[in-house]
């Protein structure tokens, strides 16, 4: 998932805002929705989508800050999470040089 959004320690990334690329897994149990077919009781990508637009619209020093809030959200909102993993990617940081990205993966498991 892509979006532009004001994450950073630096004013200036907090007003001007910066290009990030979210990339998350989510593991459940195979079980009933699998047998049913019933999409009501699957976790629905769109919705997950969703949270994360969310999250990220919340302004944070850290990337890890925002990782974990999208894995917190995702979890509020499905219960059938068992894993999620997050990886946050802040690309053309601005460090100096040639550092085309950053990213931070964060895990956690229920």
């Amino acid at each position: 998932m892509d979006f532009h959004a004001f994450h950073g320690c630096y004013d200036l990334e907090q007003r001007t805002g910066n290009h990030f690329c979210v990339d998350v897994c989510i593991e459940t149990a195979l079980g009933e929705v699998a047998e049913s077919d019933d999409v009501t009781k699957a976790v629905n990508y769109l919705t997950c989508y969703e949270v994360v637009r969310e999250q990220m619209g919340i302004t944070q020093h850290t990337i890890e800050r925002v990782a974990q809030n999208i894995i917190r959200a995702l979890k509020a909102r499905f219960e059938a999470i068992a894993r999620v993993e997050c990886r946050v990617t802040k690309l053309a940081p601005p460090l100096g040089g040639k550092v085309a990205r950053v990213s931070v993966t964060l895990c956690e498991e229920y």
